[in-house]
């Protein structure tokens, strides 16, 4: 049975970090594409960022430069580190692989 576990949400403030870990069971990473997604009541979810099995990545052009998708083969983890967030940037966060999905992590960017 295949899970995603998301972590590392919270409430921050404008101009913080917080990084987002993405644990799997089930299903080995390094063989697949992967991709954090975001989505706010009432608007569709939209891909944040994206890891391919070969290591390539690829952003959301609103989040280039201050968001950064990696990954850990040895404890088969996905992360997205998100520097200088913004209000703009709250949202929930949710993992994504195949047709699995995690259940989501809140990201509240707020003074």
């Amino acid at each position: 049975q295949v899970q995603l576990v998301e972590s590392g949400g919270g409430l921050v403030q404008p101009g913080g970090s917080l990084r987002l870990s993405c644990a799997a069971s089930g299903i080995l990473f390094s063989f697949y594409s992967m991709g954090w997604y975001r989505q706010v009541p009432g608007k569709q979810r939209e891909l944040v960022a994206a890891i391919t099995s070969g290591g390539s990545t690829s952003y959301l052009d609103s989040v280039k430069g201050r968001f950064i998708i990696s990954r850990d083969i040895a404890k088969n983890t996905v992360y997205l580190q998100m520097n200088s967030l913004k209000p703009d940037d709250t949202a929930v966060y949710y993992c994504h692989c195949m047709q699995y999905w995690g259940q989501g992590t809140q990201v509240s960017v707020s003074s």
